[in-house]
């Protein structure tokens, strides 16, 4: 029976006796435990979907149809024929007989690196990755929530290890999302990157107590934690996944720490400079010659974890949605990024001056704003109008929410580990393919930055400064291969 349109909204009429029984006790603080409990105890349960016995995950496997279309540019009957002639690789498993075969990644990859030692040479069996050139770092930032950052980053380093590269993910959001997803297990800080943070800041403390003897000054003594932290490198808290080329330094509730400690060491030690922890220990642990790319998920707000997450990025993605609300907010975010850097080059390059050196200037490869969770039949015109504004910032791929993206986010996985017989090929690989288009439009990215690098790093080997070198001879055009799990 249809309801009377000229019924009163539910808000009328409401009987405050009826009201009260339904009220629940006031809650105290201890309420707020049992409350975080209770959610704890509902996220392990969620979050133990897909894992072993062991509490591991485990990277599902991938059929002769997903490698040849998606991994391998080769003809599913040249890629069998290959395998036939070549019994030395990886032969990959049948579940029925005569059935498809199913191949790990690991596989998956050596055969990538079979095909580009033996194949044509008229394809890219690897991606791009020129020589003697670090790992590329890419911060996924903004301070409004649930814009889709995580989900960005995790799918873009998941893309990227099923494109070749090594990878290494930073968490750095001590709410540890990206954690669970790559099925990290990090039990206290010291399993974060705090450590790392925490060594930067010793390691200067150390040489400015050098100074402060030299002046016959007392040193400013290094507590437990720094004493600990001294101790430590980024090989220290890596740890690897289930996906065999993606490491993992994970986050925890414990890494919110962080920004309460920095400010403290900040005033004990005004010529530290903070923004540059990140990026040293990376740097000194040789990080960036193990990787080919480091994504950092930043927190959710402008905190000093951010800052440093995103003074260590190459390249800046900023995902949000295509509204009037999560458009003004990022806004604000780039309007903050300014007035912060800024500010960090205003007090630095003061000394600079007055001490004849250097100034400090930041600079990012590139920065692009990315529509996730796009609507086009809603948000079509909006969008559009946003292009206009933002221009080359805004990057043109929109990033469609599809059911397959949001099963995968029930099962706290990425839609790069969902199976394809869970749907049908059709349905998965039209809900993969808004990520496969984010990927490319990151990828041309990132190999324009590479290749500028290249470029401009070629143009300064002069035969003048090579010696012996014969006139008009240059660096060779190949570029190497990325590097391969360890």
């Amino acid at each position: 029976m249809a309801k009377d349109s000229a019924a009163l909204p539910p808000y009328f009429n409401i009987d405050p006796d009826a009201a009260l029984e339904e009220l629940d006790s006031p809650t105290d603080t201890a309420g707020f435990a049992a409350i975080a409990e209770a959610c704890a105890r509902g996220r392990a349960d969620l979050a133990s979907r897909g894992m072993d016995e062991t509490g591991r995950k485990h990277l599902r496997l991938f059929s002769t149809w997903e490698i040849t279309r998606y991994l391998i540019p080769v003809a599913s009957a040249h890629f069998r024929r290959v395998l036939k002639q070549n019994p030395d690789l990886p032969q990959g498993r049948s579940e029925t007989e005569g059935g498809a075969k199913w191949f790990a990644l690991d596989e998956v990859l050596r055969l990538r690196a079979f095909f580009a030692a033996q194949g044509s040479k008229a394809k890219n069996y690897l991606p791009y990755r020129p020589e003697g050139l670090p790992a590329k770092l890419v911060a996924v930032a903004n301070f409004k929530g649930g814009v889709g950052k995580t989900s960005t980053a995790a799918h873009l380093a998941m893309s990227a290890a099923l494109d070749g590269y090594k990878v290494l993910v930073i968490d750095l959001d001590s709410q540890g999302s990206m954690t669970s997803i790559f099925g990290g297990i990090v039990e206290d800080e010291w399993q974060t990157a705090f450590p790392l943070l925490a060594r930067h800041y010793g390691t200067h403390l150390r040489a400015d107590n050098q100074r402060r003897l030299d002046r016959g000054e007392a040193p400013l003594p290094l507590d437990d934690t720094l004493s600990a932290a001294m101790e430590m490198t980024a090989q220290d808290v890596i740890q690897s996944t289930h996906w065999p080329n993606i490491d993992l330094i994970g986050a925890q509730l414990n890494l919110y720490w962080a920004e309460f400690q920095i400010p403290v060491w900040r005033m004990q030690a005004r010529g530290w400079k903070l923004w540059d922890a990140l990026t040293d220990r990376l740097e000194a642990d040789g990080v960036l010659d193990q990787y080919d790319l480091v994504f950092i998920d930043t927190p959710p707000a402008l905190g000093y974890l951010t800052i440093n997450g995103l003074a260590a990025a190459d390249i800046l993605l900023v995902p949000f949605g295509a509204s009037f609300l999560e458009f003004d907010s990022t806004g604000r975010f780039f309007d903050m990024l300014h007035s912060t850097f800024a500010s960090i080059e205003e007090g630095e390059n003061i000394a600079a001056r007055a001490l004849g050196r250097p100034g400090l200037a930041f600079e990012w490869d590139a920065v692009r704003a990315v529509v996730t969770r796009y609507d086009g039949a809603q948000q079509g015109e909006l969008s559009a109008l946003i292009q206009a504004y933002l221009g080359r910032t805004l990057s043109p791929h929109r990033q469609d929410f599809t059911a397959l993206i949001g099963q995968a986010g029930e099962q706290v996985a990425g839609i790069y580990e969902a199976d394809y017989r869970d749907f049908n090929r059709e349905t998965y690989a039209r809900g993969r393919e808004t990520f496969d288009e984010t990927y490319a439009a990151f990828k041309r990215l990132l190999i324009g930055v590479w290749r500028r690098e290249e470029l401009a790093a070629r143009a300064e080997e002069t035969p003048a400064q090579k010696p012996g070198a014969k006139p008009g001879a240059t660096k060779s055009d190949s570029a190497r291969a990325p590097l391969s799990p360890a």
